[in-house]
Formats: C-alpha cells, sequence, structure tokens
C-alpha cells in the first residue's frame, strides 16, 4: 500500500459514522429543547458552531477530546463574562445531573457518555456582531467573533483544491491528537486552510498524500512554543521524510510502516 492509498483509506475512517452522528444529532436536539425551557426569552439565538458544523470533527476512537462547540447568545447584555458562564453551569447541572459539567477555558464542558458539548455564552453588539468570552482575561471581558465566518473560507479552499482540504484537516487532527495535540485544534485548521498549496500538473493528479507532504513541510509549532511541542513537530517532519525516501526507493511496505507510527491504523488494518 502507497502512502497516498494508506492516507486515503486513513480519511475515510476519520468521519462519524451513521450511528455515532445520529447520537450525536439526538443529543444536540435534546440540549436545544432543554435550553429553551430553562432560558425562555433570556436567550435568542443558539446553534452548533466549530469543527461539527464544519465536517472536521474526529470520532472518538480517534480523538478521545473531540466535542461539539455549542453557542448560546444571551438577550441581556452589560454583565461579565463569568455571570453567563455561571448561568450555564447552573442550567447543565441542573438539566444534566448525572453528567460531568465543568468550567472548562472560556466554556462549560457538558461531558455525556458519547459526546462533549462546549457551551460558549455569547451577547449581540450593537452592529449586529458577536462577542464571547475573551481567552486570558480571566473572563472579566468580552472578544469579537465571527463563528461562521471560517466555515466559509475551509469550503471555499476544500472545493479549490478538489475536497482534499477537509480530509486533510482530519488526517492532520487525529496526528495532532495522537501527538499530545501540541497545536489547539482550530488553530491547525486555520493553518491547513490558509496554506497557499502549489502544484504542476492538472487537479485530478492531486491526491491527498501530496497535500500532507505540503502541510508537513510548512507546519510550524511557534518559536516561543514548549520544546515539547517543537518536538512533536520535529518528529511528525523526520519521519515524513523517511517515508518519502523509501517509498521512492521502492520500499513501499516499509514507508507505510514509519507513516503509521505518526497516523496508526483504527479498528484494523485499513481494509489490506
Amino acid at each position: 500500500m502507497t502512502i497516498n492509498s494508506y492516507l486515503t483509506n486513513l480519511a475515510n475512517q476519520a468521519i462519524l459514522r451513521d450511528d455515532e452522528k445520529a447520537g450525536v444529532q439526538r443529543s444536540i436536539a435534546a440540549l436545544q429543547g432543554r435550553l429553551v425551557e430553562h432560558f425562555g426569552p433570556q436567550i435568542g439565538q443558539h446553534f452548533v458552531f466549530g469543527s461539527y458544523s464544519r465536517g472536521t470533527i474526529l470520532p472518538r476512537s480517534m480523538d478521545p477530546q473531540s466535542d461539539v462547540d455549542y453557542m448560546v447568545i444571551f438577550s441581556d447584555s452589560g454583565l461579565q463574562p463569568q455571570s453567563y458562564l455561571d448561568r450555564l453551569r447552573r442550567f447543565a447541572e441542573l438539566r444534566y445531573a448525572r453528567s460531568e459539567v465543568a468550567q472548562s477555558h472560556p466554556t462549560v464542558a457538558l461531558e455525556l457518555n458519547h459526546i462533549r458539548f462546549e457551551l460558549v455564552p455569547a451577547l449581540q453588539n450593537w452592529w449586529g456582531g458577536l462577542q464571547i468570552p475573551a481567552k486570558g482575561s480571566g473572563y472579566q471581558s468580552w472578544q469579537d467573533t465571527d463563528p461562521k465566518g471560517f466555515n466559509d473560507k475551509l469550503t471555499s479552499t476544500n472545493q479549490a483544491n478538489g475536497n482534499l482540504i477537509k480530509p486533510l484537516a482530519r488526517l492532520m487532527k487525529y496526528w495532532n491528537a495522537k501527538a499530545g495535540y501540541p497545536f489547539e485544534s482550530y488553530a491547525l485548521e486555520q493553518q491547513i486552510a490558509s496554506h497557499g498549496y502549489s502544484f504542476f500538473g492538472l487537479l485530478a493528479s492531486r491526491q491527498i498524500g501530496d497535500y500532507f507532504f505540503q502541510i508537513v513541510d510548512a507546519l510550524d509549532a511557534g518559536l516561543f512554543a514548549p520544546q515539547w511541542k517543537r518536538d512533536a513537530v520535529a518528529r511528525l517532519k523526520q519521519l515524513t521524510t523517511q517515508a518519502r525516501a523509501l517509498e521512492r526507493a521502492g520500499q513501499v511496505t516499509q514507508a507505510e510502516t514509519v507513516i503509521a507510527k505518526l497516523v496508526p491504523p483504527v479498528g484494523g488494518l485499513l481494509g489490506r
């Protein structure tokens, strides 16, 4: 199996299967109903955003931290973010008494048996934009956000590249999970969507392996990243270079073995 075939098969596994997706959809519908019952006119819009809405969420078998982001826009304003986080925490504790609830970053994490929700409070500003709690502010201030803007960018980049960018994002997020999360998931997707992929030849000749090699070459942990994160990226680049050299030398099985150290097969041998 070539590196491209291996990555293609793995990318095909990196999607929610029908039963898992149906379970998540049922949980989203239940959450929506409970929010309306609990808050009534205190909330305006509320909706799924993030990787689930973009189609880049991973199955929990590939990423145990996989979650669904859910934004709750409150109708009143003038309070600090922590006040709205407290409201969401009390809602979750009351309506999901048997589930694990905790504040996690500027969100409230609701852990169900098959999915984790990250509940994000938001306010609408006077020009119609949205604001969420600012990270690193001790939940004392707000920051502007466009929860659907990046979806459009990722979709357009995906369409312009033979619908290979979303599968690439899922592959790289799988590597990220296996490597101990050197990148925040959203930041990693942004790097993938913003990279300028360059190829010679027709679009039809492009393969997921070509995109994988390009983004690995371009990936940068950042100058001030902790050493373990830089080491994780260095290992990714080193093993990918080794695998490509083995494949060029005709040692296809050995090349696959090396790539599998970075993104191992899930639940079997990927159809070999």
